[in-house]
């Protein structure tokens, strides 16, 4: 199910932060624009593709520890970007097929593309809502109708809250969604920080912000801790995402990204 209306209409001619991620995670729903803008960054740091990788995988990691071992069966992913592969609702119903799914964007391309997103399980179930994250009381409105709010949920916010540039709002927003969650619920979050390239990562937001995308700001891993506020946060706490629970941990730690997350529970 989705609320979406007429068929946006896309702008081919503009870069556009969800193709050019998709670009850099090998999708093919890009066009020569963001694949400019994407080389232009990848020509200053690298590292850049890796780390979209390694936030997808991370996305997984804390979604199938969600629903494989904490027994979340009901999930709100805001910010969902274009469809990829290992998509929330096909980590979550590989653990647990009666897992439902409401996917959050106000995206005219991710709305475009919504479709690929509502597939599911016979026992489960996925919808779309096209709602901004700065509206959080339409958001836990328009889910109620597919989630049951007097069970836990789990919410993710990944790489997204970035985008609200003023601290205040950023933290204020996810108290508001945190507040309309039972308690059990859990939280899982990840943003850029500067921590590992430094000037680099900076010059890059800089790129970013003046190629017509929506503007966005880097935050500490500090800052990103005040984001679990009242949660009770679980191991390792805010890390790099490469970090946070990797599969293999035999040896040295994997090298670390500049996006920083953890997972929290709300008591």
């Amino acid at each position: 199910m989705s609320d979406q209306g007429p068929e946006p209409e896309i702008d081919t001619t503009v870069s556009h932060v969800a193709r050019i991620w998709n670009y850099w995670l090998g999708g093919k729903d890009n066009y020569p624009v963001d694949r400019e803008v994407g080389d232009q960054i990848l020509g200053m740091l690298p590292d850049v593709a890796r780390l979209a990788r390694a936030s997808r995988l991370f996305l997984n990691r804390v979604v199938w520890h969600m629903a494989a071992e904490a027994g979340i069966r009901q999930f709100i992913d805001i910010g969902t970007g274009l469809p990829t592969v290992d998509n929330t609702h096909e980590v979550a119903q590989r653990a647990a097929p009666e897992s439902r799914i409401v996917y959050v964007d106000n995206d005219p391309l991710v709305l475009a593309h919504a479709q690929a997103l509502l597939t599911s399980t016979p026992e489960g179930a996925t919808a779309y809502i096209d709602a901004d994250l700065r509206d959080p009381g339409h958001i836990l409105e328009a889910a109620a109708g597919t989630l049951d709010f007097s069970r836990p949920i789990g919410l993710t916010l990944m790489g997204i809250l970035e985008f609200i540039t003023d601290d205040d709002e950023a933290y204020s927003i996810v108290r508001r969604l945190l507040d309309g969650l039972p308690s059990g619920s859990y939280f899982a979050m990840y943003d850029g920080t500067n921590v590992v390239h430094g000037e680099a990562s900076d010059r890059i937001v800089e790129v970013w912000n003046a190629s017509g995308n929506a503007g966005l700001v880097l935050r500490s891993p500090e800052q990103i801790t005040r984001f679990f506020d009242g949660l009770e946060l679980l191991e390792p706490g805010v890390v790099s995402v490469t970090r946070w629970r990797p599969e293999v941990t035999v040896g040295e730690p994997p090298e670390a990204v500049d996006a920083f997350g953890g997972l929290g529970r709300k008591p």
